[in-house]
């Protein structure tokens, strides 16, 4: 052997990629150090072996397929690693060839002119593994960011900037389809007073429990259920009724006294409770829309001036009627 073939042999061996040459049979001419590695399959025992046999298990029908092409007709094929995860069977081992992973495997099949007029087919094949788990490392960081940018920390539900956007897009979905849009406005009764007498610990978990008790009362995934700020939660239901509304209302107030928490410094209840404001969206009714959530917020208002534990609807023509006779004046 020529002082050039070992150099050849050398470098080809010293790539960090598979190298494969096979015949107008399908029989391996080269079988480089790379794919000794990760096939636990000897040079010695591959050549001359037709490649569907070399391997332990049999390659994928697209990449015979893309192989067999590029023999017969001299088509260059490419295999991605996005839409063919491991053609071969390629493996990242340790040095025993135990704990086999089969890697993610970038293919590329092009044509060599031999001297004999006969086509030959050189298969490159790069480890895409590294690649694949830093894309699937930086989506999943990036859906973490998204998560805190949009979630309370404490309670798991949607933060107030979520739902600013989401109340955008509900409003218009509501306008284009022209059905009906609630809004709910909920506080915990007494809250300080709650969190002076038991302590901060003791109302975080307050906060959970009834934003988990609010969250089990929707089940339709329109509906949407956020944090809007310290005690005071806020619910937006698409397709429902003024006349449902205040049923819908009583259900969750229901709901959180049902949980029979203690409270013994509410001025209401001796448990914990809440009130609820609320206010309905009709396009087929309203032509103004900017005052829903005011609208529920003075419902709220006076549900606690009532007494509280209770739920206060405020029709939106009552709220935009009254601002017009202020303006008058």
């Amino acid at each position: 052997m020529s002082s050039l073939e070992i150099y050849q042999n050398q470098i080809l061996d010293s790539i960090n990629m598979g190298l494969v040459i096979v015949d107008a049979d399908e029989k391996i001419l080269l079988w480089n150090a790379w794919m000794e590695k990760h096939s636990g399959i000897s040079a010695e025992k591959a050549m001359n072996q037709k490649i569907e046999e070399a391997f332990v298990s049999v390659p994928s029908a697209a990449f015979m397929t893309a192989l067999r092409n590029n023999i017969t007709y001299g088509l260059p094929s490419v295999l991605s690693n996005a839409l063919h995860r491991s053609p071969l069977a390629l493996f990242s081992v340790d040095e025993y060839f135990e704990n086999q992973l089969a890697i993610h495997q970038s293919i590329a099949i092009t044509s060599l002119a031999r001297d004999d007029n006969q086509r030959c087919s050189l298969i490159q094949i790069s480890d895409s593994s590294t690649s694949i788990r830093r894309e699937k490392m930086l989506r999943s960081h990036s859906e973490v960011l998204k998560k805190d940018a949009t979630t309370d920390s404490l309670t798991g539900l949607y933060n107030r900037r979520f739902f600013d956007e989401h109340y955008k897009i509900s409003l218009g979905q509501a306008i284009r389809q022209k059905h009906p849009l609630s809004i709910f406005m909920v506080d915990i009764d007494y809250f300080k007073q709650y969190n002076d007498y038991y302590g901060h610990p003791a109302g975080d978990k307050i906060l959970i429990q009834v934003a988990s008790t609010l969250k089990s009362q929707i089940s339709r995934s329109s509906d949407m259920l956020a944090r809007y700020g310290g005690e005071e939660f806020v619910m937006i239901l698409p397709n429902m009724t003024e006349q449902n509304a205040m049923a819908f209302a009583e259900k969750l107030i229901d709901a959180v006294s049902q949980l029979a928490l203690p409270h013994l410094k509410s001025k209401s209840e001796k448990i914990i409770t809440i009130s609820i404001g609320a206010s309905t969206y009709d396009p087929n009714q309203h032509r103004e829309v900017s005052a829903l959530i005011d609208a529920a917020d003075t419902a709220l208002y006076k549900a606690k001036q009532q007494g509280r534990n209770q739920a206060c609807l405020l029709p939106l023509d009552t709220l935009l009627t009254h601002r017009l006779q202020i303006h008058a004046e």
